[in-house]
């Protein structure tokens, strides 16, 4: 039974090799404290990512037109093809790969109520376009756009949070006001939720509306949809050659023509972004781990010191009459108190600094996002966000050490307790 007597023998050990106690837990406390900080910093960058496409689906393609660059049947090059509405139900019933689909047409007007105005971009869109990007409703709030919107044109707008704190003032509940876009009046039906804040955040108004009143009734920006079963390079090269020859049956170009429609997809981005992230994070554990393993191989070392100089301690111990287990169990016992208790040193300051360094981030976030313009693409994007750590991964490796400072005690005092008394005297002289 281990008494109370040896603890206290134990802390006057402690006391009397205070440089051999402090080195031996500097460098459990610094393996616990780099191997957190790493792995926060790892998931900091992996956060940071996701982040920038949390307003997105997971596999997101967006597709737009421009010149033709090749001539083709007659036709000369530099022709301009537009999108028709046409193709958007064609793309749905051809291709099984997309899900939500929505066409997508931009304008920049003045949008004013009473005597406020602001300078936004409008969006016309299909009711798809909420779910592709997520653009959410909060109950209270109002609607997103909807198929009946779509089916009688109707002059109907959604606006951002900004539009809403700049044109009504003096808390009018702006739901079911009209407000003018340009010449042309739109009966407010919806404010969506979101981090963006600035001027530039779009109003949306139903696709069928924009297109006839801005865009001859005819034509298309650009489409956006989402894919369903494309999650390798190879197969989105397929699909984007399947597209663009589709679109050449269509529009009559040559197939081979990269420049007539173009695409862009979030899956390829996101692939290449976690690719970087997974090295990124596969290097930190490596480097932690090697921080880990050298603090064990400090806690060896030196409690080989502690055994070897109290060799001699050991052997009169033994001549009166302590047992070999006693003895192991005094160097044990050392090895866990001093893992243990800087081990959790070393765990509580790397948690702290990662917690402190994340408390300034979000402040500083929360400072910046009021006036940040992050109504364009790259704008309102991070590498690095909430940089923690798992608390079961920070207490695993606290035990490890624990572990490892009772092993590499365990050893060199059971080799020591195995010699005889005189041997063990005379181990000094």
């Amino acid at each position: 039974m281990f008494e109370f007597d040896s603890l206290r023998e134990i802390s006057s050990t402690m006391k009397k090799n205070k440089l051999r106690t402090f080195l031996t837990g500097f460098s459990v406390a610094w393996g616990i404290f780099m191997l957190i900080v790493l792995l926060a910093a790892g998931n900091g960058l992996h956060n940071g990512i996701l982040y920038n496409f949390r307003d997105m689906a997971d596999n997101t393609a967006q597709s737009w037109t421009s010149y033709t660059s090749l001539p083709y049947k007659g036709f000369l090059p530099n022709r301009r093809i537009d999108f028709t509405e046409e193709d958007v139900y064609a793309i749905k019933r051809h291709f099984p790969e997309v899900n939500l689909i929505s066409p997508i047409n931009y304008r920049n007007d003045t949008i004013s109520f009473d005597k406020e105005y602001l300078t936004g971009s409008v969006r016309a869109v299909h009711p798809d376009y909420n779910s592709i990007i997520y653009l959410p409703v909060l109950a209270g709030k109002g609607r997103f756009i909807n198929e009946v919107d779509l089916m009688q044109r109707r002059k109907v707008i959604v606006l951002s949070p900004r539009m809403v704190e700049v044109l009504f003032r003096d808390s009018i509940e702006p739901l079911g006001r009209f407000v003018k876009v340009g010449n042309l009046m739109y009966q407010v039906i919806g404010i969506y939720q979101g981090d963006n804040k600035s001027n530039n955040a779009p109003a949306y108004i139903p696709f069928s509306t924009g297109q006839l009143l801005y865009d001859n009734g005819y034509r298309i920006w650009n489409i956006r949809f989402t894919l369903i079963g494309i999650n390798t390079e190879e197969a989105e090269e397929a699909f984007r050659e399947r597209f663009r020859h589709f679109m050449a049956r269509r529009h009559q170009f040559d197939p081979e023509d990269n420049n007539a429609v173009g695409m862009w997809t979030t899956g390829s981005e996101f692939r290449m972004w976690q690719g970087m992230t997974n090295g990124i994070a596969l290097f930190i554990w490596i480097v932690g781990i090697g921080t880990l393993m050298a603090g064990i191989v400090g806690v060896s070392n030196i409690m080989l010191i502690t055994v070897r100089e109290r060799t001699r301690e050991f052997g009169i111990r033994k001549a009166i009459g302590a047992k070999p287990s006693s003895i192991l169990g005094l160097i044990i016992v050392e090895s866990v108190l001093v893992t243990a208790v800087f081990g959790y040193i070393g765990l509580v300051l790397g948690i702290g600094l990662t917690e402190i360094v994340n408390y300034g981030m979000e402040m500083a976030s929360a400072g910046a996002g009021a006036g940040a313009s992050d109504g364009n693409p790259g704008e309102n994007t991070t590498v690095f966000r909430n940089p923690t750590v798992n608390m079961g991964i920070a207490m695993a490796a606290t035990g490890v050490l624990v572990v490892a400072g009772v092993l590499a005690g365990y050893f060199p005092a059971r080799k020591a307790t195995k010699i005889t008394a005189i041997e063990a005297i005379r181990a000094d002289e």
